[in-house]
């Protein structure tokens, strides 16, 4: 387990805004309560609360993947009206310490996805 400073900086925070997903023509998520993740020079990620995704369109997997920082995450393919988009989200479902926050959250993978939209609120 690494953890995160000067070398790999990650922060977390509330997004302040709504967060929807999209695909397919259905909304896959929507929530005022993501967590977004600065992780060094990544893009932002956004952080849904799973209670806040339809979690009938997803699959989990058998894909995972691991992080020195966050730890093992966990995979699903979406799955709406005969559209699929192999693992297209990951959640980190026992983060580390230093990204506890993220847990029991979901994120996707903005190309697999037709949409996710920060509306400012």
């Amino acid at each position: 387990m690494k953890v995160p400073g000067p070398d790999h900086p990650i922060s977390i925070a509330a997004t302040g805004a709504r967060v929807t997903v999209t695909f397919n023509g259905h909304v896959i998520a929507d929530t005022v309560e993501a967590r977004s993740m600065k992780e060094a020079d990544y893009p932002v990620v956004h952080y849904i609360p799973r209670a806040h995704v339809d979690m009938r369109a997803l699959r989990r997997t058998g894909h995972a993947t691991h992080c020195p920082y966050k730890g093992d995450a966990a995979y699903w393919t979406i799955d709406v009206d005969g559209r699929t988009a192999e693992n297209a989200v990951w959640s980190y479902e026992a983060p580390f310490p230093a990204v506890a926050e993220i847990g029991n959250h979901l994120a996707f993978y903005a190309g697999k996805v037709d949409d996710i939209t920060v509306t400012p609120g």
